[in-house]
């Protein structure tokens, strides 16, 4: 894969919870660079009710996967507008070694890729996640043991409930971590054979996590 064009683009790897969205919205502001998510980008089209976004409701609607082809649609329109000239930060995506071979075809080799690993072991996703509170009213997370509410079920902000919402639920999240690890793990292996793998310890505060981040790229 060629390296030499000055085009970079970031894929952030990582389970759920590992804080990799977060930091791709930090590092996209430093490096300015979009932040590409699709899972923000069907959320788009869905809410604009746009072709692609009726197709992608179909298939929502029958509790199906978007096939990959409707994903790559997707994505080939959000990478066609001119924001995207200098690179992009790609999060949470691809999820499969299929989609991370259709991206390359894609991007023709002719840019230079790097793919960060944000590693956090199983039980601190868990715990990070299913401790997540959400006020019912106001909207406001708070967390039950970084950031407990000053009174047990009550937002600080607005004195609204707090819940822990379905998908927050332990169970819940093993089974998307099972998920991670079955599809989406198997591309740090792919990534690293390819040579273009760095990894994060993403078990640290935030701020460390970024400066590790800032250093790689």
């Amino acid at each position: 894969m060629n390296q030499k064009n000055g085009k970079k683009i970031l894929i952030f790897l990582g389970p759920p919870g590992s804080g990799k969205g977060t930091q791709a919205v930090r590092l996209a502001a430093e490096l300015q660079l979009p932040h590409i998510s699709t899972g923000d980008l069907f959320r788009h089209h869905i809410k604009n009710e746009t072709p692609l976004g009726l197709k992608a409701k179909e298939y929502i609607n029958k509790g199906l996967l978007s096939p990959d082809e409707l994903v790559f649609e997707i994505l080939k329109v959000r990478l066609e507008k001119p924001d995207t000239e200098k690179g992009f930060i790609l999060d949470g995506f691809p999820r499969r070694i299929s989609q991370a071979e259709e991206l390359k075809k894609m991007l023709d080799g002719s840019v230079n890729m790097e793919a960060i690993d944000f590693e956090v072991p199983d039980q601190v996703i868990i715990d990070r996640i299913s401790g997540r509170l959400q006020c019912t009213s106001c909207g406001n997370t708070q967390h039950k043991i970084f950031q407990p509410p000053k009174v047990e079920g009550v937002c600080d902000l607005c004195g609204g409930k707090l819940i822990t919402r379905d998908d927050d639920q332990e169970e819940v999240v093993m089974e998307r971590l099972n998920v991670y690890h079955k599809e989406t793990e198997p591309l740090i292996g792919y990534y690293r054979d390819l040579g273009l793998l760095k990894v994060v310890d993403a078990n640290q505060t935030p701020e460390k996590v970024y400066q590790e981040v800032l250093k790689l790229t």
